[in-house]
């Protein structure tokens, strides 16, 4: 048996590279010696072993090829590759660190070749070593990129998206994703684990994944939870301790009524949940990660990547700041009420008509346990709900965009003097008792109905598409029923790449979605202006009128619960119950006796709901709201496979 051994050694100076070659014959005979200096590729260990004729005096085994010599040992990050063909047997080992050779030869610059009459074949063979050697090294480090984890809240979210260092692509599995879906939170988690569990690949970008801290997106209708069942997330409500919510209590100077939902035809788990918003979106992004074909970024994106009017990708920075570019046939914007995405992909209108104040009672009981209780303050309503077993959260209206300043203590003096007098007495420490902790918190309530502009490749979805005003608690109720929606409707495609053809069939989406979209709308967007204080007399006797309609009972508050509560969102009803509660109102001012004065408060009255209702109808569109199947769209087919 023949042995080639070579060695390379990188001095710890210079970039200098000697090369130590020991060439023998296992049979002890002895070869001609050279000497050779020159630069060479960083540390490696290349071994060569050729099998002689029978003839040769070398003790062979009696395999044919089999490998009897020892190898140099070196650091555990050592590659190694073998490959034998016909009789000849080579060994690659490359490392970052230097290893030990048993046949290194101590010498500084110079080098020992022993070369017999196999040069020719060694010197291929070397050629072959090195060639190798170079794809090994640029496999080794692609795999070692793919290694990244992020790890946040108790799990971890693995990044195995292989990145182009010479254009920032990110393909993952060196394929480009089904769907791209910007931001993490209800409606991006959520659509993630939707659209992973149909076989897509997903690819979600989160600016930040850790577990956020919001005041509201707090409390989910049964509407909603029932959503969540059909999607299979109705896990993510467990070991959150979220609590089950039966109905509402509303308070009017010093008067209130019970409200509960008309659950009786659906079974018992079901009702609505309050939690921690941050733990409920923790627990959805924890479950889709679990899916293999769904990857979780953290990275910002920063704009939309547009070819011939159609939207490629997106282009976002790492947490490291590095600049990359992420391609789907689909992109779905999911990035919140803040987005900075939604101008080129929908016409937003964003209004601010008040701001919440947040906090949170701990250790009190509420006065209709498992309820959410509104009181009907002045100058606007003022929430509670349970959000654990020992928290309540307490919202307050502030009308208008501007708020007294926390960091003065006028937000503390308003809530002390003007707020605190209105709240039930059962609550009145644990709510003075917050405000002296000083854990205050403020954010706008946005209202924005959805024009989107149909654009190839993408799609808007959830805050960044549609906004309505907190107070009834129904934002994650649409976004659910959304996804439902869009499920069904991607649900018989396999391939996503006709931009063109999937824009023109996911038009159907903005009229499918309508109906129960644009009722909890209008539903959120009229209660709040009839819930707020007002001088005007009509305002006034329609505040009271809408109090008094729902402690009627029966169909009077089933009704309209059932709206509120996403079981029956039907516009038809929605608008039925409306001005039932202004007839109503005006048949209070008009009994037992009529006088100019009452008639015209009454008309004014009405005058007053429409000039509520119809501005909000109008904007969430008549003819998608009220008579859908009118809509071309309405009857969209897939397109063609």
């Amino acid at each position: 048996m023949l042995l080639h051994r070579y060695s390379y050694c990188q001095p710890v100076l210079g970039n200098q590279t000697h090369l130590r070659l020991q060439h023998c014959f296992l049979d002890q005979s002895r070869p001609r010696v050279f000497a050779y200096k020159g630069t060479l590729h960083p540390i490696f260990s290349l071994v060569l072993v050729q099998h002689k004729s029978p003839s040769s005096p070398a003790k062979t085994s009696a395999r044919p090829g089999a490998r009897e010599i020892k190898r140099n040992t070196c650091t555990s990050n050592c590659r190694e590759v073998e490959i034998e063909s016909e009789g000849l047997l080579l060994s690659l080992s490359s490392s970052s660190s230097s290893f030990v050779s048993h046949s290194l030869i101590n010498s500084k610059k110079m080098v020992a070749i022993m070369v017999d009459n196999y040069i020719l074949v060694t010197f291929f063979a070397s050629l072959l070593g090195f060639v190798l050697h170079h794809i090994l090294r640029h496999r080794n480090n692609k795999s070692k990129r793919n290694d990244h984890h992020e790890a946040t809240s108790g799990f971890e979210f693995q990044n195995d998206c292989v990145r182009s260092s010479t254009n920032g692509e990110c393909r993952p599995d060196g394929s480009e994703s089904d769907v791209i879906i910007v931001g993490a939170g209800v409606a991006g988690a959520a659509l993630a684990h939707t659209l992973g569990k149909d076989g897509r690949r997903v690819l979600v970008i989160e600016r930040d994944l850790t577990e956020p801290d919001r005041i509201v997106g707090e409390l989910l209708q049964p509407g909603g939870y029932l959503k969540l069942i059909e999607l299979g997330l109705e896990d993510c409500v467990e070991e959150i301790d979220a609590q089950r919510v039966f109905g509402y209590a509303l308070f009017k100077d010093g008067r209130n009524t019970r409200l509960t939902y008309p659950l009786e035809k659906f079974h018992s788990d079901v009702a609505g949940r309050s939690f921690h918003n941050g733990r409920f979106i923790q627990r959805m992004r924890q479950k889709a990660a679990t899916l293999p074909n769904v990857r979780i970024e953290q990275g910002t994106v920063t704009s939309l990547l547009e070819e011939n009017r159609t939207i490629k990708g997106v282009q976002y920075k790492t947490k490291t700041g590095q600049e990359l570019r992420a391609y789907a046939p689909l992109t779905i914007v999911c990035d919140g009420c803040f987005s900075n995405l939604r101008r080129s992909l929908c016409n937003p209108k964003v209004e601010v008509p008040s701001c919440f104040v947040g906090l949170v009672l701990e250790n009190c009981q509420l006065p209709c346990p498992n309820h959410g209780h509104v009181i009907l303050g002045d100058p606007s309503p003022i929430l509670f709900y349970p959000i654990s077993s020992t928290e309540v959260r307490c919202l307050v209206d502030v009308p208008g965009q501007k708020v007294p300043s926390i960091a003065n203590g006028e937000m503390a003096d308003y809530l002390k003097t003007m707020v605190a007098p209105q709240i039930p007495p059962e609550l009145h420490d644990a709510f003075v008792a917050a405000i002296d902790k000083g854990t205050i918190k403020t954010m706008p309530n946005r209202s924005m109905p959805a024009a989107p502009h149909p654009t190839p490749g993408a799609l808007l979805m959830g805050d960044a598409f549609n906004m309505r005003h907190p107070l009834t608690g129904g934002g994650m109720t649409v976004a659910l029923s959304d996804i439902v929606v869009l499920r069904d409707l991607l649900k018989p495609l396999r391939d996503l790449n006709d931009a063109t053809s999937l824009c023109r069939y996911l038009e159907s989406f903005y009229t499918l979605r309508k109906p129960v979209a644009s009722t909890i709308n209008t539903l959120a967007g009229a209660l709040y202006k009839v819930f707020c204080a007002s001088p005007d007399q009509a305002r006034k006797e329609m505040r009271e009128a809408c109090f008094d309609y729902l402690s009627l009972g029966g169909v009077c508050s089933e009704g309209p619960v059932a709206l509120l509560s996403g079981l029956n969102p039907r516009p038809l009803s929605l608008v039925l119950h409306f001005f039932a509660v202004a007839i109503y109102g005006v048949g209070r001012l008009l009994l037992p006796f009529p006088s100019p004065k009452r008639l015209w408060i009454g008309a004014r009255l009405i005058s007053s709901a429409s000039g509520i209702i119809f501005p909000i109808i109008k904007a969430e569109g008549v003819r998608q709201m009220f008579f859908p199947t009118t809509v071309p769209a309405y009857y969209r087919a897939p397109p063609a496979k």
